[in-house]
């Protein structure tokens, strides 16, 4: 039998054509019976296509994947900072504002490829066990962690765990050849937001916030009550780098030095109606003089108490223009440890700020920081233009305006008089960080001994640092001149100093001093 492949039967095409214009307007036909109605709510259309793909989809679909996909992109559409975390995301945002986690209770770096304990928490399990600060951390639970590349975050999660449970560390310790082990019980630990109290001089306190969290207004307190005690009467309180947190925090510090009626913050939304904070005469920092530092890490509640201090003509506010956020998060909590973080109103300062900048949907928002160097702001106050549809007047008739954060009554400028070749490159490289470690390590009983800042000084001068710090850089590749060495000594002997320090039992008591000293802002507001 024999088959003519070069023609096809013309009763063959008419049938073939005929099946495909069938099949057309069997399609068609579907289609438009399945045709569904949108409402006029317009999130419906796309519940109708979710439910569409969840019925009709040809191939299985791991709908759980494409929701923490879309949620992500939706909120994006919304404004900046409102976000969806997932329930990691979710757990460690929670433990950095409650003021508490669950863990081992150490503080740790991982310069190279080891994490080396920088200190322990006073009274946590880590130190009621006999972990010290220069440890290295080789095992967890009999797994390598050193010598191959566990990154610090997965090394965290590790370590955490729940109250009570137990973890078993190897330990590398200094002059001890073998390997310690340890089993330390989990337990709750303090996270501080108070960073530093201490005396300036002998009237002007210090006090630096990192965040404002559960605990803050408590442990804000507490400092000024040590501080008082040591003859404060005026105090400078640090925001900078501070990016907010909780408000009903910021509410209740901005109170202790306002006076009764005067306006804190009011909040309004769409959907939210205005609702005013108002100081009720109980604080208890009414008779101390303050001067607030901010800057463009400053925001949120940062900028709340800020613009309380600075609309009510309580205080002085010094530094460089803040964020800019005055955008209101409500958290939502879902049922499998996930939540999102939805903006449901603006705040505005009692003068009626808005101060949260524009945002467009596009990278301007994120990448604003950057222009503001760009355009010289960052060093020079008058690059800064103002809208003067924005402005608005104090009670005793300072101008202030909105638009885009807080801009200090004295602009201080980014100081970069010591900031030279050669300090760029020992920290691009992070040989003062690193250096500290070095020093630690090298002279660790006579640092162990160290209980006041005085003798600190003294520890530096009998090691002579200096030269230790040379040789340290020269032996990593650095080399440099007489000149580069004196143009930038000051600022890297700061850090040095510094940074050695942390390894110290006085910790931050004494970095926090020592950089201080370099501190143009500091420097300034002292003497203001």
């Amino acid at each position: 039998m024999m088959i003519n492949r070069g023609k096809v039967p013309f009763t063959w095409v008419i049938i073939v054509f005929l099946l495909g214009a069938l099949s057309f307007k069997v399609y068609s036909e579907y289609s438009t019976k399945r045709e569904l109605k949108v409402s006029a709510n317009s999130w419906d259309k796309l519940m109708l296509i979710l439910s569409q793909i969840d019925m009709h989809y040809v191939d299985n679909v791991d709908s759980e994947a494409i929701t923490e996909e879309s949620i992500p992109l939706i909120l994006q559409k919304l404004d900046p900072h409102s976000v969806y975390l997932g329930p990691k995301d979710l757990q460690s945002s929670e433990e950095q504002l409650v003021g508490n986690f669950d863990g081992i209770g150490i503080h740790f770096n991982v310069p190279n490829d080891t994490a080396i304990v920088i200190n322990v928490v006073p009274g946590g399990p880590s130190e009621r066990t006999g972990i010290l600060s220069g440890d290295r951390i080789v095992k967890v639970d009999g797994v390598d962690v050193a010598g191959v590349n566990v990154n610090q975050d997965s090394l965290v999660s590790k370590l955490r765990g729940k109250s009570g449970t137990f973890v078993n560390l190897d330990i590398k310790r200094v002059g001890i050849d073998n390997l310690l082990t340890f089993e330390i019980k989990r337990g709750k630990i303090p996270v501080k937001s108070v960073d530093v109290a201490y005396m300036l001089n002998d009237t002007l306190g210090y006090i630096k916030l990192s965040r404002f969290s559960r605990t803050s207004h408590s442990e804000f307190m507490d400092a000024v009550s040590h501080l008082r005690e040591s003859g404060m009467r005026s105090l400078l309180f640090d925001l900078r780098g501070n990016s907010g947190g909780y408000l009903d925090q910021a509410l209740l510090l901005s109170n202790e030095f306002l006076n009764k009626g005067d306006l804190i913050v009011y909040m309004e939304g769409r959907r939210r109606a205005r609702q005013n904070f108002h100081a009720d005469n109980s604080g208890k920092c009414k008779d101390l003089s303050i001067k607030v530092l901010i800057d463009e890490g400053s925001a949120s509640s940062s900028e709340i108490f800020a613009g309380a201090i600075q609309d009510n003509d309580r205080g002085m506010i010094l530094g460089r223009r803040s964020f800019g956020k005055g955008l209101v998060q409500e958290p939502i909590y879902f049922s499998d440890n996930s939540g999102i973080r939805l903006t449901v109103a603006r705040f505005y300062t009692p003068t009626g700020r808005s101060i949260q900048k524009p945002y467009t949907g596009d990278d301007s928002y994120r990448d604003d920081i950057f222009e503001r160097f760009k355009h010289g702001e960052m060093f020079y106050a008058d690059s800064i233009k103002f809208n003067d549809s924005l402005m608005y007047t104090t009670p005793k008739g300072k101008i202030v305006y909105g638009g885009g954060g807080i801009m200090p009554d004295i602009f201080i400028p980014i100081d970069t008089t010591a900031v030279g070749s050669l300090f760029f490159k020992v920290t691009n490289l992070g040989l003062t960080f690193k250096f500290g470690l070095h020093i630690a390590d090298k002279y660790r009983s006579k640092l162990n001994q160290v209980d006041k800042l005085d003798n600190l000084y003294k520890f530096f001068e009998d090691i002579n640092i200096e030269r230790e710090f040379k040789n340290y850089a020269i032996s990593n590749g650095v080399r440099f001149t007489n000149v580069e060495w004196n143009e930038s000594r000051d600022l890297i002997l700061n850090h040095v100093y510094a940074y050695t320090a942390r390894y110290s039992p006085l910790d931050d008591k004494a970095f926090y001093p020592i950089i201080h000293k370099m501190d143009n802002t500091i420097k300034i507001a002292i003497e203001q």
